[in-house]
């Protein structure tokens, strides 16, 4: 999950989602995005540890976030653009399916190119998806609550980063970077399924 687990907000998760406020399920999309949230943590976080283990440390860790954020850079907007015809829902379990890929992909790396290869995929997973997990607490949430929304979204995001960041580092230190990474490809594949799980709503 990307960096010990990071970035994802969902707390609308669903795509062509009405105005009308739905308590039970807004608590369920809360909980899938903290689960989203550790898996990006957990990619993020391990891929620069990984790196930080090899020779040339500096330059490696530049090169990866420079991959990373140029792909991001070049996937945001036509993703966001696509949200906006075609809904979020779809496009939020593709960005989850590529997260596992990277995470796979880094769980295996034992030469830089891969470790490249693993940060383009995180970058098309944060541009397939951190755009629009503001606009999905925004479409959720009842207009009059929206402050409410965003500061109970934060405060997940927050709990979840710290508990991501545990978790990784006890992965890390008991068992090693492999194991890490997996553990974020299982996040974000249970991330997927519930968010493919739950039913669309009904617009009004």
């Amino acid at each position: 999950m990307l960096g010990a687990l990071d970035h994802g907000r969902t707390v609308g998760f669903l795509g062509d989602m009405d105005d009308t406020f739905h308590p039970q399920q807004t608590r369920a999309e809360v909980l899938l995005q903290s689960v989203e949230q550790q898996a990006q943590r957990f990619t993020r976080d391990r891929l620069l540890a990984h790196e930080a283990e090899r020779r040339d440390v500096a330059v490696m860790q530049a090169v990866v976030m420079i991959v990373m954020n140029v792909v991001y850079a070049a996937i945001a907007f036509p993703a966001g653009a696509a949200a906006d015809r075609l809904g979020a829902r779809g496009l939020l379990i593709a960005g989850l399916a590529v997260l596992v890929a990277a995470d796979i992909v880094l769980a295996g790396a034992v030469s830089p190119l891969p470790v490249l290869a693993g940060a383009a995929l995180w970058g098309i997973h944060m541009g397939l998806t951190q755009g629009l997990l503001s606009k999905l607490v925004a479409d959720t949430a009842p207009e009059n609550l929206l402050g409410t929304a965003f500061g109970v979204f934060n405060l997940a995001s927050g709990v979840a980063l710290l508990l991501a960041s545990v978790i990784a580092g006890a992965l890390w230190s008991g068992f090693g970077a492999q194991a890490t990474f997996l553990a974020g490809a299982a996040f974000a594949a249970v991330a997927a399924l519930g968010l493919a799980a739950q039913r669309p709503r009904d617009k009004a």
